[in-house]
């Protein structure tokens, strides 16, 4: 989808009266789709999945971007505190469970989301896996709201494009080589800039199950 029809779209959204949120990780590949949300309606609710896991600079770059584009951004947090996050030798989730430190930390947070609100607004991209390549524009959630991907179809450098026409800053540590920026402990630099190779860098893992779709069928 062009710009013109992702701004057409949410407006008809918000013209039918749907309520709308969108999720974001502030990654530098995030911020067009911010910036379009941002000239549609300032008061949509972007929520920033904080797991206590992410880099400083993930922090501040979210703070300038919210500041930047006057978004509505709320910290989600874990349901879980880190003291319930351990086994019995005090070693916390990510060392020997990363998909339920994902589910506990990213998923789980979200889940009260889907029957808050009717739409659910999310920049994954086709490019960026191999499971994300059959995705839909729109796709179903195991509650009311129906998830959004306005920029399905979008490449890097569409976003590269995007981001040097409206002068956007790009998140800090893409300078030092991180493409694909999560958690700390789980994300490694990587240099080429359209994988997502520095992502649970030697497990099987490729993604954290907020964009595996979420209904029955699956």
């Amino acid at each position: 989808m062009n710009v013109v029809e992702i701004k057409d779209t949410l407006q008809k959204f918000k013209e039918e009266g749907k309520t709308i949120f969108a999720t974001s990780s502030f990654q530098t590949q995030s911020i067009p789709l911010l910036h379009i949300i941002s000239q549609i309606d300032t008061r949509i609710p972007v929520y920033f999945i904080n797991t206590g896991y992410h880099f400083p600079e993930t922090i501040v770059h979210k703070n300038t971007i919210a500041s930047l584009l006057d978004l509505n951004v709320i910290d989600l947090m874990p349901l879980i505190p880190k003291s319930n996050q351990r086994d019995d030798k005090g070693n916390l989730l990510f060392t020997f469970d990363p998909d339920y430190c994902c589910y506990v930390n990213k998923v789980q947070p979200v889940e009260p989301l889907l029957n808050r609100y009717d739409i659910w607004v999310s920049g994954v991209r086709a490019d960026q896996s191999h499971l994300r390549s059959g995705f839909s524009v729109f796709q179903s959630t195991n509650g009311r709201a129906l998830k959004y991907h306005p920029l399905l179809d979008w490449s890097t450098d569409d976003i590269e494009n995007y981001i040097e026409k409206f002068n956007l800053p790009p998140h800090p540590l893409e300078e030092k080589g991180y493409k694909s920026i999560g958690c700390e402990p789980c994300t490694k630099p990587n240099h080429n800039k359209s994988s997502r190779e520095g992502r649970w860098y030697g497990m099987k893992k490729t993604e954290c199950g907020l964009n595996i779709q979420w209904n029955d069928s699956n």
